[in-house]
């Protein structure tokens, strides 16, 4: 058993993710400010210190102390209240030769500055360094003190205690440390916000369901028989399936996704983009190739953001109409001739029981002459089966329903070369057989005549009845698509009989005359397979 792959949610994902990035910038970010910090904060404690040495080393107490102008326990209560207000762990005013002037521990006056750095200064050079004095380890700024004559007689140290410096530091990499942590509860804040918002945009769909949903409809796409097309609200292409690029194909288009509204019935999708309305049933010719198109429009939130076009070839449609109007025909013929035959069946039966010999023999050939002259002849003078199988099962109907259906003795109709125009032969010999039969049927005499004589690549179809005929009024419309002197939802047989000859380039003739009868007479071009016997 295959293993099921287990994902993690696209919530977690985008949380850990974030999480790490943020996680990463900022421990980054520490590792630089860090450092900078601590640098910053030394260099301000030094530059503290050598400012306050500065001072003190330009003070006239202390230059005149040193100098013998001055009693020099002046300096150490000078140094000991500067000490206070600066904060800083000590300031020591030495003679030159490194005796203490002042200290922050009066026992240490008149010693020798501890340290070993104070070299420099008793040189007349101003420096900082660091190391160990009686306070322990500091940070030192030295700064030699001149009188007026420019002569140096001593030297400032202002010392800061190297456990200040760090405490100092600390202090500021804490605020770091703090903003830090800030920003990392923002951003996982922030993560969390942004993963239910893309959650929420999703649908609540995972990427690995979106996947899955996006192969099976390109799936489901690709493999149906229809062309597909999609545009958006500017009118270029967004989508065509496999059928659509043959189709498109064949009418010499090239490549789908870069043609725009020029490649289509401009004004089908113009009305659809527009208006929002549905078109259906369209024809759209492309360089000889009829396709047939249902337009539909595409919204979202009810607003129009574009439109789906589907179509196929209309030959393939005709072709399939025809299969599936030969099965009907068949099924039709089948259905009523078996149930003539069951009828004739029944009467040899009683005969037999009723050894009525001599009346059974001419029944029996009556039944084989009639085939000879009906069904037989039609089978031997219309060629092609989908249509004698039509004729046949109009014969029934019209029997079945007290009519008669007649075909001509001269008919004859080789098969033609274009199986489809057997479609359209159905469509115009049944819509006209069914308006006789309508005509006829509360009238003494039902019977309907049908003649289909092929001659000079011509095929002539007529089709006569002996019924009430039509008023001049409903001649001029009847052949307008839904035109109907009986009840609502007809008027379209004429309609297509009127379209199928005009596909053809036939011609329709009509003779009537009231309370003596109507004749339609059609002529249409026919290529046959074989020449008239």
């Amino acid at each position: 058993m295959k293993k099921r792959r287990v994902y993690l949610s696209l919530e977690k994902t985008i949380l850990i993710l974030i999480s790490m990035v943020v996680a990463m910038s900022l421990l980054v970010t520490n590792l630089l400010v860090s450092n900078e910090v601590a640098v910053v904060t030394e260099q301000s404690i030094a530059s503290r210190a050598v400012s306050i040495s500065r001072i003190v080393a330009h003070t006239p107490i202390v230059i005149e102390g040193l100098n013998g102008q001055r009693d020099k326990s002046e300096i150490q209560a000078f140094t000991s209240e500067l000490i206070d207000l600066t904060k800083v762990n000590f300031i020591v005013v030495m003679d030159m030769e490194g005796r203490r002037v002042s200290h922050p521990n009066i026992d240490e006056l008149g010693k020798p500055f501890i340290g070993g750095d104070e070299g420099p200064v008793l040189q007349g050079k101003e420096h900082i360094s660091t190391a160990e004095g009686t306070l322990g380890m500091s940070m030192r700024a030295f700064t030699p003190v001149f009188n007026e004559e420019e002569k140096q007689v001593g030297a400032v140290a202002v010392g800061i205690l190297t456990n200040t410096v760090e405490k100092a530091v600390n202090e500021s990499q804490s605020r770091t440390y703090f903003g830090i942590g800030v920003g990392f509860v923002v951003g996982i804040i922030g993560a969390i916000f942004l993963a239910k918002r893309i959650k929420k945009i999703l649908f609540g769909l995972e990427p690995f369901e979106i996947a899955r949903i996006l192969q099976e409809r390109s799936a489901m796409l690709e493999s149906v028989r229809e062309g597909v097309v999609a545009i958006d609200s500017q009118g270029k292409v967004t989508l065509a399936n496999a059928e659509a690029i043959r189709l498109m194909s064949l009418a010499g288009i090239g490549d789908v996704h870069k043609q725009n509204l020029d490649m289509m019935p401009y004004a089908v999708f113009k009305r659809v983009l527009d208006k929002g309305e549905s078109v259906l049933d369209i024809e759209y010719d492309f360089q000889g190739v009829t396709l047939l198109f249902n337009t539909v429009p595409l919204k979202v939130n009810d607003q129009v953001v574009g439109a789906v076009s589907t179509f196929r070839d209309k030959t393939e449609i005709k072709q399939l109409g025809e299969e599936l109007s030969g099965v009907k025909v068949y099924a039709e013929a089948l259905r009523a001739q078996t149930h003539e035959f069951m009828n004739k069946i029944h009467v040899m039966l009683g005969l037999l029981h009723m050894k009525n010999y001599d009346q059974l023999e001419p029944y029996v050939s009556q039944i084989a002459h009639q085939y000879q002259t009906g069904d037989g002849s039609i089978v031997r003078n219309i060629r092609d089966p989908i249509l004698a199988g039509f004729i046949q099962a109009k014969m029934s109907y019209a029997r079945e329903n007290g009519c008669e259906l007649v075909l001509g003795a001269d008919s004859y109709c080789p098969r033609s070369k274009d199986s489809s125009v057997v479609h359209d032969l159905v469509t115009i010999i049944g819509n006209l057989i069914n308006n006789a039969f309508e005509a006829v049927k509360d009238w003494d005499n039902k019977r309907v005549e049908l003649s289909i004589v092929y001659g000079e690549r011509e095929v002539f179809i007529e089709v006569s009845d002996q019924g009430p005929g039509i008023a001049a009024a409903v001649l001029e419309s009847m052949f307008i698509k839904g035109y109907s002197t009986k009840s609502n939802g007809r008027g379209f047989g004429l309609f297509l009989v009127q379209k199928s000859v005009e596909q053809r380039n036939g011609q329709i003739e009509v003779d009537s005359q009231e309370n003596i009868g109507t004749t339609f007479r059609i002529f249409l071009p026919y290529d046959p397979e074989e020449e008239t016997l």
